[in-house]
């Protein structure tokens, strides 16, 4: 048991819970950022995967690592701009829609894989971003080795929160946003088009859910397999409800499933007679427990799930 207390005071867990988090909050961005124009995105999973293979062959095709970023956005933005013509002009359900996204992307990223990579005893790696060293602030006692020695990507996601919370508050393609989610038929009023504004949502936020995939197999890991993701996209669905729609919570619900995973992972060394499995499955528990806490007093949006068609009411 002191052994367990002790890994709490390990800055090494905490520098492995934001590099955890980091795939999460670009996922939970995303997924949030769909929601809140009124679409559900269930391809989430899908498109991951897709931007964690895209971005990995990119830099081992001879591109640099941001340009690997870029690809896999884009690579996103494609799965996205399909599950949004087959759920807003069309009115698709998006629960059907986003399943089978998430299957033709997952399916897709790993025939690519296997017609492009020769794959031989060892799979093939690339060099991937590495940790930072700012001088000065690396250095500082406790919060350096913790903020300061990270990856450019979770600097990135984590200023990513900061420009989707302004955007969502302060502006007005941010209250675009909201209110189609909200009331498309308010927004249509207006003089403004719902539909293209939640087009634009879903490919924007399915583009930032490509580059949380694409973190795992370019900053977390340096080489690609199909199962990587391992139900992060789910994970993230269930987050934007923790949060509220509410990009600062939906970093902190990243932070705390990110805790559980790093903690666990460390106490598989330190108690023993207890199968790694339960401990394995620790972070889920949690997760389902906070949601089952918080969905009840979850404002959801309104329009969320609902086809927008010009004159119907």
């Amino acid at each position: 048991m002191i052994e367990a207390l002790d890994l709490l005071a390990n800055t090494s867990l905490w520098a492995a819970v934001l590099r955890i988090a980091t795939p999460l909050i670009f996922g939970v961005l995303g997924a949030l950022l769909c929601e809140r124009a009124g679409v559900l995105n269930l391809g989430i999973e899908g498109i991951m995967t897709m931007g964690a293979m895209t971005g990995w062959l990119t830099v081992y095709m001879g591109g640099d690592l941001w340009t690997g970023l870029v690809v896999a956005a884009l690579s996103g933005a494609l799965f996205g701009l399909l599950h949004a013509m087959l759920t807003v002009p069309l009115g698709l359900s998006q629960h059907v829609s986003g399943l089978g996204v998430t299957l033709f992307a997952s399916a897709l990223a790993y025939y690519l894989y296997r017609l492009i990579v020769v794959v031989g005893d060892l799979p093939p790696t690339i060099e991937p971003f590495r940790p930072l060293d700012i001088p000065i602030l690396s250095d500082l006692p406790v919060l350096g080795p913790i903020v300061f020695q990270q990856t450019m990507p979770t600097y990135l996601a984590l200023m990513s929160v900061a420009v989707l919370a302004y955007v969502l508050a302060r502006t007005p393609l941010g209250l675009a946003i909201r209110m189609t989610g909200e009331n498309p038929h308010a927004v249509d009023a207006q003089g403004l088009n719902p539909t293209w504004i939640r087009i634009g949502a879903v490919i924007a936020g399915s583009a930032l859910m490509a580059v949380g995939g694409a973190f795992l197999t370019t900053a977390a890991f340096n080489s690609f397999f199909p199962e990587m993701v391992q139900g992060r996209g789910w994970i993230c669905i269930a987050l934007v409800v923790f949060a509220s729609w509410r990009p600062g919570k939906a970093l902190i619900g990243a932070l705390l499933f990110a805790f559980f995973d790093a903690f666990q992972l460390r106490l598989q060394t330190v108690i023993e007679g207890v199968p790694y499995q339960l401990l394995l499955m620790a972070p889920y528990a949690m997760s389902i427990l906070a949601l089952v806490l918080v969905a009840r007093r979850a404002e959801v949006p309104e329009a969320l799930m609902t086809p927008f068609r010009r004159g119907e009411r």
